[in-house]
């Protein structure tokens, strides 16, 4: 199948920096919405069978329009939520960005036992980010749209993909809309097919003031 994880449109929190993990969280700004309007026209025509989203507000709103375009109803997956903060949850000084962004990234080195402060660890992590693409491959779709986070995209799909270094999400931004496109299945693998890290509608989209900690390189 083709699997099209898309990140939710911008929120007050990329704005300002701020780590923002807590369920259900914030909505989108203007440009956040402006970004989730300009899905139907970028996504119309791939052939999506079927929308998922998590339980977090920011990518209900944002896969709205383009549920709208094609006339599906989203289904909710607890398991494409962004990865928890715990201790570091409403945390913007440099120290607390940089302990969230280590501990995901000693995942993606492959160290699972490296827990988020006063939160998940890698194994729980990937336990439920797996059972929610195990849930969209039940669905028979041979092409599905999941939108997700920009933390929890990047390492879990840098990770699983078999045809790049599990390093990539570290090296890669995904900004606000962004999408990241693979192909294969659980039991057969999975390969990258596109990372395309900017705002779906396009560059006019984009907002390069923004701190937005979870989608930029680190």
């Amino acid at each position: 199948m083709r699997l099209l994880l898309v990140r939710h449109g911008q929120t007050p929190a990329n704005v300002t920096g701020l780590l923002d993990a807590e369920v259900p969280g914030p909505g989108l700004t203007d440009l956040g919405q402006e970004q989730a309007d300009a899905l139907p026209a970028a996504l119309g025509d791939r052939g999506i069978e079927r929308l998922f989203t998590s339980t977090m507000v920011r990518t209900q709103i944002t896969a709205a329009p383009l549920a709208r375009a094609l006339d599906l109803e989203p289904v909710v997956l607890p398991g494409l939520r962004e990865i928890e903060a715990g201790e570091l949850q409403g945390k913007r000084d440099t120290v607390s960005v940089q302990s969230y962004l280590a501990a995901a990234y000693a995942w993606a080195a492959g160290d699972l036992d490296e827990r988020m402060p006063g939160a998940e660890d890698g194994h729980a992590f990937f336990g439920r980010y797996d059972d929610a693409v195990r849930r969209i491959e039940e669905t028979g779709a041979e092409v599905a749209a999941a939108f997700s986070h920009g933390a929890a995209i990047r390492i879990w799909a840098a990770v699983t993909a078999q045809n790049v270094p599990n390093d990539l999400g570290r090296n890669r931004h995904l900004e606000n809309t962004g999408v990241v496109e693979l192909e294969g299945s659980t039991t057969d693998g999975w390969r990258l097919v596109d990372w395309a890290g900017e705002p779906i509608g396009g560059d006019d989209l984009a907002d390069l003031s923004a701190q937005d900690p979870t989608g930029e390189r680190f």
